[in-house]
């Protein structure tokens, strides 16, 4: 019976563990299937997106206190607090940050001789 019982553990043991590496192995198929579709670009110009947009936020004036709404709650003993605070013109700042990135990228329009160059080369 200890046999047996022993046969058992170590059978749920390796099925367990079999179970985990098909888990990893379906898990990394998975991110590769969503990778799959999208488009490639180099490190370098990921990071180079990467900087663009952090200077584009932090020269992006958030002191402007009109891009904001302000709820205002009261305390049992009078006192006024903030209890949240909403960015009202988020389009203002995705407008900036996408002008930074004009400014720094030369952005091709989709059908062009220069893209469909560049399409015909990553092909080859």
């Amino acid at each position: 019976m200890s046999e047996t019982k022993e046969l058992l553990e170590a059978t749920v043991k390796g099925l367990q563990e079999k179970i985990s590496s098909l888990q990893t192995d379906l898990n990394e198929k998975q991110r590769q299937l969503e990778n799959v579709s999208k488009t490639k670009i180099t490190t370098e110009l990921y990071d180079e997106i990467i900087d663009t947009i952090e200077n584009a936020i932090e020269g992006y004036n958030f002191d402007n206190t009109e891009n904001y709404e302000f709820e205002f709650g009261m305390e049992y003993d009078g006192k006024v607090y903030v209890e949240s605070v909403c960015m009202q013109s988020c389009y203002e700042i995705t407008n900036f940050i996408t002008r930074n990135i004009d400014q720094r990228f030369n952005v091709l329009p989709k059908n062009t001789e220069e893209n469909t160059v560049t399409e015909v080369q990553k092909v080859i």
